[in-house]
């Protein structure tokens, strides 16, 4: 189990890592920030079906061909938990070394949606102001942490859910 967790983790991890430093270049050449997230949470996707074929690996290669929802369900979090973490770990990296400013390219794009889409001036004030408090807990690299597993982890265990149940056989297929 743990050769497939550190595998499919690690596989997990970097493409969502590598999609990090990716789009911080393209975002400081002006990238659209919606454009940016569909396009994040899309390499997460695709790096969570690592879990699904870490899962189906354990299950065939692993395990005979059999695995409960309980076993299922561990490899797949840990995979996710291991992925996760290398994302995390790489955002605050690239945070830190290179004095990211992208809360404020945020908070602006945030800002100007909400221009853009008619909003009244006291929402917007309100809007802002959550936010400029939301940038000042940022800074705490706790709260960076936390905030940043929470980008990748409710996909990963809604995958690893998933993925147990499918995954999931009593007796060895046969042929």
């Amino acid at each position: 189990m743990k050769k497939n967790v550190l595998v499919y983790g690690t596989i997990g991890g970097l493409i969502t890592a590598a999609w990090v430093l990716i789009a911080m270049v393209i975002f400081s050449h002006g990238l659209d920030m919606t454009l940016g997230m569909i396009l994040g949470y899309t390499s997460m996707f695709i790096a969570n079906i690592f879990l699904v074929i870490g899962v189906k690996n354990y299950r065939d290669k692993t395990n005979g061909g059999v695995i409960t929802f309980g076993k299922a369900f561990k490899v797949g979090i840990l995979i996710t938990l291991l992925a996760s973490t290398i994302y995390v770990v790489n955002w605050l990296i690239y945070d830190y070394a290179t004095d990211s400013r992208m809360m404020e390219s945020y908070s602006k794009s945030m800002h100007d949606q909400l221009v853009e889409s008619g909003k009244s001036a006291t929402f917007i004030a309100k809007q802002d102001a959550e936010m400029k408090e939301f940038m000042v807990q940022y800074q705490n690299p706790l709260f960076k942490a936390a905030m940043t597993y929470m980008e990748i982890l409710p996909m990963g265990i809604l995958f690893t859910v998933i993925t147990a149940i499918a995954m999931r056989r009593k007796v060895p297929k046969e042929g």
